[in-house]
């Protein structure tokens, strides 16, 4: 291979492992395989670890599932001795943890920062990845396995005259590290997502004026942040290991939620308006738990959504405003619900104005703002928050070959197959930590990262135990997974959304499920099961006797 150099690298000698990513899965990643003492190596084209928690600096980014719950599980010291702030931890502070447990394990001297893997293509002959850095360096490597993210590919928009504006053009997921100062400016938003209802208060409260352009409204609950409290915290610390168990096994998203045994419907109209009432005063994504059928009978969701519109209603004063944010061609939840601080009441200010483009979109920028619907603005700034190329975009931005040269981009034309969302046909030794048709963004992602890495690193130990050096899925195998996920999901509302759960928010890239809805509890039971198996529905490959094998565990 071509030496890199060895802040970078290593030297030269091949990887047993090669991680694409430096995030919450490729430390964690990095970290058992390196206790198994296989030679591995992490590649993040960012200037530190993080992933999205590096990128998306945008005012107002925050984590939507409680702080208490949204943090590794693996290290029962480490549960115990960080203490987080608030029940919603803001950006800052969540990177502030990531960092602390890459110094905490030393994860760092594996680690090569601004490294941007390009492509990865699969040599059949050596039966090795080769990885090629944008620099134009090689890395080989026997397992390559990317911790690349779900919603870590900004989808920044090409509309005409991008070129022509002068004024100052961000996208939240690729937002400036000093920061930004909109004070007495005048601000676009472009976009309604769950990062434009987050950064939409704190920048009208800087910015001389704000205006929003909206093309879907989106259904937002409030958070109720809170400072967090002694007596909340030991809740959670002095009984971790049974909490983080019920998480796991038990629940559908990985996350614990005050859960409802009752539909919506089997209660009378008084009763079921308290308890969204209820759930509304308390905060959080917990209000999507009010009953247990809201996300799969349509006369249940609407209960909830009708709830939800007529607070944005009592919120919002101007009624014609008011009506532009009420949500109405997708059920509540069926698109990744917002949690918010202040977004509908942001709408009240004076120097807010919301324009409504879905009937008259936005035609080009100009040199001095953008036109919409015939109508020119000026604005000093604007901001795109215009959301990612979810699930599949990281991966379709590295040139990735496998078996003959197939392009994982053309495998996947007809949307991503794969085999319980780790591996995909005709690619062998890739793994991809919360791939598409895992539970991945349908989950607290954390407990998702730790089962996926978990899985590959007791997958390869496997391997090198009994002497094999491939694996990939069995075609049989990963079509009948794709179908099962297609089935379950259609059990469900999520479908009726043109959200990007389904990849709707990108012009041309086909419109399939992708995350798996089954919960997380019943997808590790069928991890757990096929591994137990012999890892039932993969094919293996003994190792060639010229191959070196991979390292043995210290």
């Amino acid at each position: 291979m071509t030496r890199l150099d060895e802040a970078k690298a290593g030297g030269d000698k091949r990887l047993d492992v090669a991680i694409v990513g430096a995030g919450f899965s490729g430390l964690y990643m990095l970290l058992r395989l390196r206790r198994l003492g296989f030679s591995t190596r992490v590649f993040e084209a960012a200037a530190d670890v993080g992933g999205t928690w590096y990128w998306n600096r945008y005012p107002g980014a925050r984590c939507d599932v409680e702080s208490m719950q949204y943090s590794y599980s693996f290290d029962e010291q480490l549960q115990q001795d960080w203490r987080w702030s608030e029940r919603f931890a803001a950006q800052p502070e969540i990177l502030r943890y990531i960092n602390h447990v890459a110094d905490r394990f030393d994860l760092r001297r594996d680690i090569a920062l601004e490294t941007r893997i390009a492509a990865a293509v699969f040599d059949e002959g050596a039966a090795e990845w080769r990885l090629t850095t944008q620099g134009g360096e090689t890395i080989a490597a026997r397992h390559c396995i990317m911790a690349t993210g779900c919603l870590s590919a900004a989808r920044v928009p090409d509309f005409p005259g991008m070129a022509a504006y002068r004024g100052k053009t961000y996208h939240t997921g690729q937002w400036p590290h000093e920061g930004v100062d909109f004070s007495g400016l005048s601000v676009a938003v472009v976009g309604t997502g769950s990062s434009a209802i987050q950064s939409i208060p704190p920048i009208a409260a800087q910015a001389a004026h704000l205006t929003v352009f909206q093309r879907t409204p989106n259904f937002s609950v409030p958070a109720r942040n809170w400072a967090m409290t002694e007596e909340y915290e030991r809740s959670w610390k002095d009984d971790y290991a049974a909490l983080r168990q019920r998480a796991r096994a038990e629940t559908r998203s990985g996350t614990i939620y005050e859960f409802s045994t009752q539909g919506a419907l089997q209660v009378e109209p008084e009763a079921r308006e308290a308890e969204y009432e209820r759930r509304w005063r308390k905060g959080g994504a917990n209000f999507m738990h009010a009953f247990n059928d809201i996300l799969v009978d349509k006369a249940a969701n609407a209960t909830a959504a009708d709830f939800v519109r007529a607070k944005i209603r009592e919120t919002v004063s101007d009624p014609d405003t008011a009506q532009a944010l009420l949500p109405h061609d997708h059920p509540l939840g069926t698109k990744r619900i917002c949690v918010d601080t202040g977004y509908y009441e942001t709408f009240n200010r004076d120097n807010v104005t919301l324009v409504d483009v879905r009937h008259a979109p936005i035609e080009t920028l100009t040199e001095t703002g953008l036109r919409a619907g015939g109508k020119d603005y000026a604005f000093d700034a604007i901001v795109f928050a215009t959301g990612f190329d979810a699930m599949t975009g990281a991966l379709a931005s590295i040139d990735i070959r496998g078996r003959d040269g197939m392009a994982l981009k053309e495998a996947w034309t007809a949307g991503p197959r794969t085999y319980l969302g780790l591996m995909s046909a005709g690619f062998p030794n890739l793994f991809m930590i919360t791939g598409p048709g895992s539970p991945s963004v349908l989950s607290n992602v954390i407990v998702s990262i730790e089962q996926h890495v978990d899985w590959i690193a007791d997958c390869i130990e496997a391997l090198r135990a009994a002497g094999d050096h491939l694996i990939e899925p069995e075609i049989g195998a990963q079509e009948t997974w794709v179908a099962h996920v297609n089935e379950v999901a259609h059990r469900t509302l999520y479908p009726q959304a043109n959200s990007w759960y389904m990849g709707a928010n990108i012009p041309g890239k086909t419109r399939v499920f992708m995350p798996y809805i089954g919960g997380v509890g019943a997808y590790r039971a069928i991890c757990d099961e096929v591994a137990a198996n012999g890892y039932r529905g993969f094919r293996r490959e003994a190792a060639r006797r010229n191959r070196p094998a991979m390292s043995a565990a210290g």
